[in-house]
């Protein structure tokens, strides 16, 4: 079944970037004195097991840490203007910067840590706090703090030590997904508007348990039994499976590789859906580059546009940055969707009801740091569609700007 609208959809139906430490950790152990030069490698069973897409927060990053516990988070607001809206109100196709010539109270997100030790028997916990416009689009089943409110990360960490000094990590709660390069948190991505590969074909969160470790410098993994795709309380009587392996073969590179299957419609046990997802990273000097390609597919059931037929689809996107600067840098995305049978799209965000369409976008966004802890992001996105989706026509211009605090 389509993934939006989200509040309905999900009812109806219903990796691989490291987000910054003080953004989206994972209750990530403390860096020891022997390992602090394997930070990148150590952290990686977080949300996301690649290195961030954008730098740590500057020196004068403020964080507060009471009895072991660390504050952090963010506050963010936009504006986006589109020629070809629908109703002059909606931007077709988008999911945090949907709304055409108006400001946004995106986001303030109030993120709690509690590390634990890797070496012996410990535990932690990680939980967010996010408020605002962006909450809306995320919220699940389940769970019900109002409409601009939701608790996108919540979950416990227990530790038990192994012979290698990393431990066996246990989380159980609402985790974020293992899928992709992009995160719930913009000011963690590479782009200020999230990518279509984000919005279509990966889930948000995960509720369930998730036992990861890292094997060595070169291998991490982490497996998940979980209540479905975006869902704090299940749809049905089965739990859907998502696992991860994650390969570095130096400092400077590293490779995911995502599966997943499970029930995901409601009161269905039979019809599964089921994918996998690579996701290459590479740095060379002050640039960095993802690749990562998704497929899909949900079998035949009374959720799908054509519910006799089982529906695929498959994704591609990627992502350049390059630091002029401290201060100044560059982000470029461009993505492709075949949605072959409209399962992902079908009346989702503004498209029209179809039973198939192939999509895409190119994205610049100039991300520029220079007032301490935070970021102003002026971006031009193009959007194109097979069908004519945006106010008669098959392609799109925006142009947005994005201003967060990171405290």
């Amino acid at each position: 079944m389509r993934r939006f609208p989200i509040c309905v959809a999900r009812a109806m139906v219903l990796g691989t970037v490291l987000a910054p430490a003080w953004l989206a950790a994972q209750s990530a152990p403390p860096a020891r004195a022997d390992t602090a030069a394997k930070k990148t490698k150590t952290d990686t069973t977080a949300k996301k097991a690649e290195p961030p897409p954008t730098p740590p927060p500057p020196a004068n990053h403020l964080e507060t840490s009471i009895a072991g516990i660390k504050l952090t988070g963010f506050a963010e607001g936009s504006y986006a203007y589109s020629g070809r809206s629908s109703g002059d109100t909606v931007i077709v196709g988008r999911l945090y910067d949907r709304f055409q010539n108006q400001f946004m109270l995106n986001a303030l997100a109030i993120v709690l840590d509690k590390p634990y030790d890797p070496t012996k028997f410990s535990a932690g916990f990680h939980t967010e706090l996010l408020i605002g416009q962006n909450a809306k689009l995320i919220r699940s089943p389940g769970l019900d703090l109002g409409q601009q409110a939701d608790l996108p990360h919540l979950y416990v960490t227990l530790n038990v030590p192994t012979a290698s000094g990393n431990g066996l990590q246990f989380k159980v709660g609402r985790i974020p997904t293992l899928m992709g390069v992009e995160v719930i948190e913009t000011p963690a991505n590479p782009n200020w508007s999230e990518g279509n590969q984000f919005i279509y074909v990966e889930n948000f969160t995960a509720t369930g348990l998730s036992i990861e470790t890292k094997f060595s410098n070169y291998v991490d993994a982490q497996f998940r039994v979980i209540n479905g795709w975006d869902l704090v309380q299940d749809n049905n009587a089965h739990k859907s499976l998502m696992g991860r392996v994650g390969f570095y073969p130096d400092t400077l590179s590293s490779i995911g590789i995502v599966g997943f299957v499970g029930p995901e419609e409601p009161n269905d046990n039979l019809h599964k859906r089921s994918g996998v997802e690579g996701l290459l990273w590479r740095k060379f000097g002050n640039a960095q580059v993802w690749v990562q390609g998704d497929w899909g597919k949900e079998q035949a059931n009374a959720a799908l546009p054509v519910p006799t037929q089982d529906a695929t689809w498959s994704a591609y996107g990627a992502w350049v940055t390059y630091d002029f600067s401290a201060n100044v840098g560059l982000a470029l995305r461009g993505d492709y969707v075949n949605d072959k049978n409209g399962a992902r799209t079908s009346g989702a965000l503004g498209y029209p009801a179809n039973i198939g369409q192939k999509f895409g976008s190119a994205t610049a966004t100039l991300n520029v740091k220079a007032w301490p802890n935070a970021m102003v992001r002026p971006e031009l996105r193009y959007d194109s569609s097979s069908l004519l989706a945006f106010a008669g026509h098959a392609n799109q211009v925006t142009m947005a700007v994005g201003v967060a605090y990171v405290y």
